[in-house]
């Protein structure tokens, strides 16, 4: 049974990374900028980009970067995020890293994305200093170094960045680069979850589960489930799911638990794959069907989920779902066992002791 764990922060599967802040074209003069055509808009912000406004330049680039105007051409784009970060403006700085990060428009280099994330981090500029502490984190273009992750996340956190927010949770989850403190962890998901970060609202939810530096409160954590839920993030409908099969924290409704698997499992996530299979083969919500079971099973075992694995093994010895096959459940068993799984051990055991 699943009712959540922290979600890694090395995966940030919950993260736009290297994020473009993205202002598009204005010349510079606001107060008659609305009785002005697009096409007088672009060309007065061109003019100022030539007459070296650095905010121009950084509008021009955008303008670029998304086809606002133009035709897209991110080699455009870099060359006016150049100029404008050649001249100090923090947010071209971080644009200009983000496209040395991702190769959009320039060779992908890491180190220079560093070098231009640094500059506009050290400006104060939020969404920089956060692309600095990712690169920090993971040690790409710079040495890996989770005290220095944890300092800029804490300083675009401080400011309101969402996702920095979430990642200085994680570390103070897993004590990495801090001392772990899961009353920090759970304060500071709650400030990006109290703002709609699905990422936090599932990850408060699991500390209200589990009284992880608060009371432990069933009904929050359904609460904080279900708003991560809504916003489709598949980790928190299964452990709404999971609440929902149990009557934990919320009225028992099995039906409504197959549906948010199923939305889960449709996504790829190997934990609402194996839910979905449980489902099936046990009867929850739905009718029986050991073929579905197994096939929702694989799904989630080829993806490595040591649970998923076990169960296929067991489907492989009982015969149900696929023809009876001793030596694949063995392989199954042995994949969960090797992450540990304590049941597929057992039975590798018993399997040994009958020599099959």
């Amino acid at each position: 049974m699943f009712f959540g764990k922290w979600r890694s922060v090395v995966g940030f599967s919950m993260l736009v990374l290297f994020g473009m802040i993205l202002a598009g074209c204005d010349s510079g003069s606001r107060s008659d900028s609305g009785s002005k055509s697009d096409k007088t808009r672009l060309a007065d912000c061109r003019a100022a980009a030539e007459r070296g406004d650095a905010e121009a330049q950084y509008n021009l680039g955008v303008c670029y970067s998304e086809g606002d105007g133009v035709k897209k051409d991110v080699g455009q784009a870099v060359y006016w995020y150049r100029k404008a970060a050649d001249q100090g403006n923090a947010q071209a700085q971080n644009n200009l890293g983000a496209c040395y990060a991702s190769g959009e428009g320039v060779e992908e280099d890491a180190g220079q994305a560093v070098y231009w994330f640094r500059k506009a981090a050290e400006q104060g500029y939020p969404e920089a200093q956060f692309n600095l502490g990712v690169f920090c984190y993971k040690g790409l273009g710079i040495e890996p170094d989770k005290k220095q992750a944890v300092y800029w996340y804490r300083k675009a956190a401080e400011q309101g960045n969402l996702p920095a927010q979430y990642n200085l949770g994680l570390c103070y989850a897993g004590g990495e680069g801090v001392e772990e403190d899961a009353e920090q962890a759970q304060q500071w998901f709650r400030k990006a979850a109290e703002q709609g970060h699905p990422g936090s609202q599932f990850n408060l939810g699991v500390c209200y589960y589990n009284g992880l530096g608060i009371e432990p409160d069933k009904e929050q954590a359904v609460y904080w489930y279900r708003k991560a839920a809504e916003q489709k993030q598949a980790d928190a409908q299964v452990a709404l799911g999971w609440c929902l099969i149990s009557g934990l924290g919320v009225p028992e409704d099995q039906k409504q638990a197959l549906q948010l698997f199923r939305e889960a499992a449709e996504q790829g996530n190997d934990r609402g794959q194996y839910s979905l299979g449980a489902c099936y083969y046990d009867g929850l919500g739905v009718e029986k069907d050991f073929e579905r079971a197994v096939y929702w099973y694989r799904k989630a075992a080829e993806q490595g989920h040591p649970d998923a694995q076990f169960a296929l093994g067991e489907c492989y010895s009982r015969g149900n779902g696929v023809e009876k096959n001793s030596k694949k459940a063995a392989e199954w068993y042995r994949k969960a066992a090797e992450q540990g799984n304590s049941d597929a051990k057992g039975r590798l055991s018993i399997l040994e002791l009958q020599g099959d």
